[in-house]
């Protein structure tokens, strides 16, 4: 039986793969801090569940493909509070960000296109460029640098005729970074003089921190039209599970296109998006302890790195993410076997080799990216069994 070149040609996720073993080790009764996902832990607001718990139609029918009335105009009046304006028919509501961005590629590349990412970046990007037939081309950014962007004529440099779109995460996943207002401006004059996209995943626009200003692509007035928006509740409000995301645009007949590959889903779910549109009655001072939270736990997890001799990592200033270069070889084989052969005080550490977070063969293979998730005391201690297991690690290689 024969086997499509495109599942195959694709990886495992790198933030996922290792569950396997994560799990053999449970069942050992060993406890295993997860800081390979970024799951938050903080509570999803009660704004969420209110709707849930009232929810009491006698059939549970079909959205409108789109997505309901009530989540897009809340949608519209939360952008607003960010300066940013949209119509009605400029949003599409997704089975979160992951579909808006593989609806993005198939609504402007055909097969065998290609779209230029700044790496090291978010696994699944490869993935969905893969099931929509579209080629990664990236250019490195540098940990030195905070892995900010390169100059102009380096990103230039990666444009081909096939080339459709820039896609960047911003503030940056796997890498924390928040990009300048000139990181952005220059990005959206590449796409203007070079006829392309921009396709902008905001999802941590909210985790941003050191009193940094965020810089939506979609503030450069002059380049609207070729802003594609990626959104989620996912991280905002702590809401993984509902799967409720967008895409966005000021380009009406791209969105037009779009809803076309909505209809051909049907509809995301029903009562995840009624209780999803209640989020906007969420209390403003849910974020600033969230963002203060997050910060903290940023400050703990870069200052236990930064004691371990021969780790290399720059502070983050957005998302829940650092990178970060160990003094070893290979990231995937020290991950696997702090699940197989290690633990201590019966307890071990997960997280996500960094060589899936690169298109480029052999970059990565030394680094690993960790989400600060947990709550501090558990990545207080988190850091420090892997201190632990490094220095154990290095004496037996």
């Amino acid at each position: 039986m024969n086997i499509s070149k495109r599942v195959l040609d694709m990886q495992f996720s790198p933030i996922r793969k290792l569950t396997p073993y994560a799990e053999t080790a449970r069942n050992k009764g060993i406890k295993v801090y997860h800081l390979n996902i970024g799951q938050p832990d903080i509570a999803t607001p009660e704004t969420f569940y209110e709707v849930l718990n009232k929810f009491d139609e006698s059939v549970l029918k079909y959205a409108n493909s789109q997505g309901i009335d009530a989540l897009i105009d809340s949608f519209i009046q939360y952008y607003k509070e960010w300066n940013i304006h949209f119509e009605k028919n400029q949003l599409m509501i997704t089975n979160g960000g992951s579909e808006a961005i593989l609806f993005a590629l198939m609504a402007i590349c055909d097969v065998g296109d290609e779209i230029i990412i700044p790496e090291p970046f978010y696994t699944n990007y490869n993935g969905f460029s893969e099931i929509a037939g579209v080629n990664v081309v990236p250019f490195i950014t540098k940990a030195e640098e905070g892995f900010h962007l390169p100059n102009k004529q380096t990103i230039i440099n990666k444009i081909t005729d096939k080339t459709r779109a820039i896609l960047i995460s911003n503030p940056g996943n796997p890498t924390g970074v928040v990009y300048t207002y000139e990181e952005i401006r220059m990005l959206a004059d590449i796409a203007k003089e070079h006829d392309l996209y921009i396709i902008a995943d905001e999802v941590y626009r909210e985790f941003v921190y050191d009193d940094l200003k965020f810089t939506s692509a979609l503030y450069m007035e002059d380049v609207l039209d070729r802003i594609i928006l990626i959104d989620s509740i996912s991280k905002r409000y702590s809401a993984c599970g509902a799967r409720i995301g967008l895409v966005a645009s000021k380009n009406d007949e791209l969105m037009n296109q779009i809803l076309k590959l909505c209809q051909s889903r049907l509809c995301c779910p029903t009562i995840e998006q009624m209780a999803a549109a209640n989020l906007i009655n969420t209390p403003k001072a849910y974020f600033d302890e969230v963002k203060q939270e997050y910060e903290n736990r940023r400050n703990i997890m870069h200052e236990g790195l930064s004691k371990i001799p021969g780790v290399i990592c720059e502070k983050p200033t957005g998302a829940f993410y650092i990178m970060a270069k160990l003094p070893i070889e290979d990231a995937d084989h020290f991950a696997k076997w702090m699940l197989t052969d290690f633990s201590y005080d019966n307890k071990t550490v997960m997280f996500a080799p960094a060589e899936g977070f690169y298109a480029t063969e052999g970059l990565g293979k030394n680094e690993i990216r960790l989400s600060y998730c947990l709550k501090a005391e558990d990545l207080k201690d988190a850091m420090d069994i892997l201190a632990i297991a490094l220095k154990r690690y290095m004496n037996i290689k």
